[in-house]
């Protein structure tokens, strides 16, 4: 967004330098093409996932147990300038998720390192770094800056105002977004360091928000912060048909976005303090699942099918009428599914009013779910879904929407291409 008390300042020699850094190494890399080898990072081991491919990675990737997530603004109008971002980010994100960088054994004192150095003798931890363009990448004030209003997809159309949401605009929106994802958090921290490094004079931070999952087995559902299992309905990312169904774009978008998707993100403030006081049965009543085994209310199974017919001996519904796995499931939406890959957050305290009697100002934690889920479109995905819960899910007593943003998550690249090329050709 513009800063009116701002006004920007006029390019000095720093920022010149850097964008002619920036220009150089995308020359380099179309010159000599992506998949060129790259002698200062350690060779590819079994802690790898591929970065190359017809999708990007961290979207269907088995979850890593930390998320680094960070939301741009772009500050250059030079439609060139942007492009060597992306071919820059490209190459570097290419590099680390092959490996982290090995240590210099002839360092020059009188140059400024390639690399921090913070991840030397780590593994590269299956890293994955997904990117993705927000609206206002294609239009922003009005104004088409780098000629791709045309290209914008409809089903990048800004997310309704849902109830209950009170979003703070320093954690909503972002032209350029970047997810780094690893079973290591400072793997996950140095990646971001460095692609905000090639951004300098190009995009700027807006927000951000690390994550991270509790401990879990390989094909164990991970448990939220409340202690209920999360994405227990998840369609099945090993099943093609479905992928294809909910998550990939098909012939019906762009030409640039078909094999991507959409990303919905959402930073939802959770009053655990609230939570933790309520009694086990209130809990597995507003979630409509049992809290330690994860099934349906009345089964005893986690991948037990919810029965929403089924009914007490008092003749009330089982799994009751506002409860979340009811609001939410493909059978109370006609069929709709998302892909959920979210991550639990804590950022410490924070200061605020109470949202029970007395409403006290009271200092509490600030953590709660980085909530995120992919799509084939969010219009009939994430808000045909969500519109509903916003007003009814049980949960709406404990949890404040404050964040929320929009992506359209490109097709993955091949060697020699840089994600999103297919956008400016």
């Amino acid at each position: 967004m513009t800063d009116s008390a701002h006004p920007p300042r006029q390019p000095g020699r720093r920022l010149f330098l850097t964008r002619a850094a920036v220009a150089a190494t995308a020359a380099t890399v179309s010159s000599v093409g992506l998949a060129s080898p790259l002698p200062k990072h350690s060779p590819v081991d079994e802690q790898t996932e591929p970065f190359w491919g017809k999708h990007q990675g961290g979207i269907t990737t088995s979850m890593q147990r930390h998320s680094y997530f960070m939301s741009f603004d772009l500050i250059t109008t030079n439609r060139e300038e942007l492009i060597a971002l992306l071919r820059s980010w490209t190459e570097a994100a290419a590099a680390m998720t092959h490996g982290p960088a090995q240590m210099d054994t002839h360092p020059d004192p009188d140059k400024i390192p390639e690399d921090s150095g913070d991840t030397l003798g780590l593994s590269a931890a299956r890293l994955t770094i997904t990117f993705g363009f927000g609206p206002g990448l294609f239009e922003k004030d009005g104004k088409d800056r780098y000629g791709l209003a045309k290209h914008r997809p409809a089903a990048l159309a800004d997310l309704p105002r849902f109830t209950g949401d009170q979003l703070i605009a320093e954690r909503t929106g972002g032209d350029l977004s970047v997810q780094a994802c690893a079973d290591d958090p400072q793997v996950a921290e140095h990646t971001i360091r460095r692609l905000v490094g090639l951004a300098n004079g190009i995009a700027k931070i807006r927000w951000a928000q690390t994550g991270f999952a509790g401990s879990f087995k390989a094909g164990e559902t991970p448990r939220n912060q409340m202690g209920f299992k999360d994405g227990t309905m998840n369609p099945s990312t090993k099943d093609a048909a479905a992928m294809k169904q909910f998550v990939w774009v098909g012939d019906e978008g762009p030409t640039w976005m078909r094999d991507g998707t959409y990303m919905v993100i959402r930073p939802i403030r959770i009053a655990l303090e609230h939570w933790d006081r309520m009694k086990l049965g209130f809990q597995e009543q507003t979630f409509g699942r049992h809290k330690y085994s994860g099934a349906p209310i009345g089964t005893q199974h986690e991948f037990d099918p919810l029965d929403l017919d089924a009914n007490d001996k008092d003749g009330n519904p089982l799994i009751p009428e506002n409860s979340h796995a009811r609001l939410s499931a493909p059978a109370s939406n006609d069929g709709a599914q998302i892909l959920r890959r979210a991550y639990a957050y804590d950022n410490g305290v924070t200061h605020i009013a109470e949202r029970w009697p007395p409403w006290h100002q009271v200092t509490t934690f600030d953590a709660g779910l980085l909530f995120q889920c992919y799509q084939r479109d969010p219009r009939t995905g994430f808000t045909k879904i969500f519109e509903k819960m916003a007003k009814f899910d049980m949960l709406n007593q404990f949890t404040t929407h404050v964040g929320s943003a929009l992506f359209a998550c490109p097709p993955g690249a091949k060697p020699g291409e840089y994600i999103g090329q297919r956008l400016f050709a």
